[in-house]
C-alpha cells in the first residue's frame, strides 16, 4: 500500500536546463521525472509555479554537536593557535551548560528548513566528555530520521594519541552507531605522524568503517602525512572509502609536488573536503575535478566557539566556494553547486541521490532563473520536500519534527 504521508505529485518545474517537467513521488522515491509524469490516483498535487526544481542538498562537513546556534552570542576572545581553539573550546564545553542534543537538534532543523536533506556531521569524542556528545547527535538523529539522512564521524578533536584512552573511546563510539572513524592532523597534534594514522586505520579496520581527517598540517608537513596517509590506503586495499577534509597543503605545494599527490589522491579514489575557507589555502578545485578527484563543500563549524561564522544554508556555502575560487561563469557557479550536491553526495557516499527516477524524493524549489542564480541570490525555498514529504514551504519549516 502506498505511503500517502510520502507521497506527491510536483507539476510545472523547471529542471537546470529549462526544460519543463513533472514529478512524480510514491513511498518517498521518485517514480517519475519528466515532461509527461503523471500523478498517481489520490496523490496530493503541488503547483510549483514554474519554479526552479533541484535536488536536497548535502551538507559534506560540518560539526552539530557544538554550535551556538539559536544561543546567545559567544564573546570570542581565543588565542590565535589551533591548539588554543582546542583547549579552549573543551573548557567551555564543560564549564557553559552547552548541550550538545538540544543544538544538534536545533541546527538540524534549520538545515532541513534550508533545504539540506543528507549531512555528515564530526561529533566530539575526547576523554573529558566520552561519549556524551555522541549519545546527544545520535538522539537527534533517530528524531530526524525520516527527513535527514545523517552520518556521523567520531571525531578526536582534542587528538588520539595525546590523550591516552581515546582510541578505545572512538571504538566504542563506532560500535554505539558512529558511521566514520575521524583523525585529526597526525603530526602537529599527535606528534607521531606513522603511529597516529597506523592506529587510525587499524581501528577503521577493526571496525569496517570509512576514514573522513581533519588534515590542516601546512606546506610540506601537511604533504609528509598525505603521503603516509596514502600509503596506508594503498596497503589496506581502502581506495574509496577516504575523505581528506581541509587538505591546506594541497594550496601550498609548488605546482609539481602538488600535483604528484593529486595524481595518486585520483588512483586511489580519495575524496577532498573544502569549506573553501578565506583566509588560508585550499585545494585547487578545477584542477582536483580535472583529474577525476572528488572535491566536494562543507560549512565546518557554524556559530560555535571557533568562528562566528556560518549559516546552515548550502547555497550560502556554494556561494562562498564560488567567490573563493572566484567562479564568475554561470557554468563555474553551477561547479560551486555541484560541490554541495552531487559531489557531495559522492564523497560521503549517500545512496539514492539526485534529479532521477528510483533516488529519493528530496526536492527544493526556489525563485530562480537559473542555477547560477541560485547561489549567488539565495532565494527563499519556496517548498522542501525530504524523504517525500513537504517540510518547508515558503522558508518556515512546517511542523512535521
Amino acid at each position: 500500500m502506498t505511503d500517502m504521508t510520502r507521497s506527491l505529485h510536483l507539476s510545472n518545474v523547471r529542471l537546470a536546463d529549462g526544460q519543463r517537467v513533472s514529478v512524480s513521488v510514491a513511498d518517498g522515491r521518485i517514480v517519475a521525472l519528466g515532461p509527461q509524469a503523471a500523478a498517481q490516483p489520490g496523490v496530493p498535487v503541488e503547483d510549483g509555479g514554474g519554479a526552479l526544481l533541484l535536488p536536497g542538498f548535502v551538507e559534506g562537513h560540518t560539526h552539530v554537536d557544538k554550535s551556538n546556534w539559536g544561543r546567545p552570542w559567544y564573546r570570542n576572545e581565543v588565542g590565535p593557535r589551533l591548539i588554543d581553539r582546542i583547549d579552549n573550546e573543551r573548557e567551555w564545553r564543560k564549564t557553559s551548560g552547552h548541550d550538545a542534543a538540544a543544538q544538534s537538534l536545533a541546527l538540524s532543523r534549520a538545515f532541513v528548513q534550508a533545504g539540506t536533506t543528507r549531512l555528515r556531521t564530526h561529533v566530539d569524542v575526547d576523554t573529558d566528555a566520552g561519549l556524551r556528545y555522541l549519545e546527544g547527535v545520535l538522539g537527534t538523529r533517530q528524531t530526524m530520521r525520516d527527513v535527514l539522512d545523517m552520518q556521523i564521524v567520531a571525531f578526536p578533536q582534542s587528538g588520539m594519541l595525546v590523550r591516552p584512552g581515546t582510541t578505545e573511546l572512538l571504538g566504542r563510539a563506532l560500535a554505539e552507531g558512529a558511521d566514520v572513524l575521524g583523525a585529526l592532523d597526525p603530526a602537529l597534534i599527535d606528534g607521531d605522524p606513522v603511529a597516529s594514522l597506523n592506529e587510525t586505520f587499524d581501528l577503521a579496520q577493526r571496525y569496517r568503517k570509512p576514514i573522513d581527517i581533519h588534515l590542516h598540517e601546512p606546506g610540506e608537513v601537511g604533504a609528509f602525512t598525505l603521503k603516509l596517509l596514502l600509503d596506508r590506503v594503498e596497503a589496506m586495499g581502502m581506495q574509496g572509502q577516504v575523505v581528506v577534509s581541509h587538505a591546506f597543503c594541497l594550496g601550498a605545494l609548488p605546482e609539481r609536488a602538488r600535483d604528484v599527490l593529486l595524481e595518486r589522491i585520483a588512483h586511489l579514489r580519495v575524496a577532498i573536503l573544502t569549506s573553501a575557507p578565506a583566509s588560508v589555502p585550499v585545494p585547487p578545485l578545477m584542477t582536483c575535478r580535472d583529474k577525476g578527484i572528488t572535491i566536494f563543500g562543507g560549512n565546518d563549524g557554524i556559530r560555535d566557539t571557533w568562528s562566528p561564522y556560518g549559516v546552515p544554508d548550502m547555497l550560502e556555502r556554494a556561494m562562498l566556494i564560488g567567490l573563493r575560487y572566484d567562479l564568475r561563469r554561470d557554468d563555474d557557479l553551477a561547479i560551486a553547486f555541484d560541490c554541495v550536491s552531487d559531489a557531495a553526495a559522492r564523497g560521503c557516499g549517500f545512496a539514492d541521490y539526485g534529479l532521477r527516477a528510483g533516488a529519493r524524493a528530496d526536492l527544493v524549489l526556489v525563485d530562480a532563473e537559473t542555477v547560477a542564480h541560485a547561489v549567488v541570490s539565495r532565494p527563499k525555498r519556496k517548498l522542501v520536500v525530504a524523504n517525500g514529504r513537504i517540510v518547508a514551504r515558503d522558508g518556515e519549516l512546517i511542523d512535521v519534527l
